[in-house]
């Protein structure tokens, strides 16, 4: 299972699961999820060390494609615990959940 709903990740976040926002700087100051750390999809290469393997990840966009595409990356370099938040931050906001602005 790769996919994960809005309400699957706020739990997993909750359990210590690392949120990553892959949009660009405009969209996450449109409104991000708080426990989100910013790092833009172009970003995502250069930054790998950053990011613990140890730990579950999910990436999360827009929609959930830039995410999926994200998350199929973090895969090929040995992240075996990553997960793509379905829908992105429109699943999120529809869904009621918290929105930092």
């Amino acid at each position: 299972m790769h996919d994960i709903t809005p309400t699957e990740a706020r739990r997993r976040i909750a359990a210590g699961a690392l949120l990553i926002d892959v949009r660009e700087r405009d969209e996450w100051d449109d409104g991000h999820v708080a426990e989100a750390r910013h790092l833009p999809l172009a970003e995502l290469p250069d930054c790998m060390g950053t990011l613990p393997k140890e730990c579950e990840l999910i990436v999360l966009c827009h929609s959930g494609k830039r995410s999926a595409r994200a998350r199929a990356f973090l895969a090929t370099q040995g992240y075996d615990r990553v997960y793509n938040l379905d829908g992105g931050m429109l699943a999120w906001v529809r869904d009621g959940l918290p929105v930092i602005t």
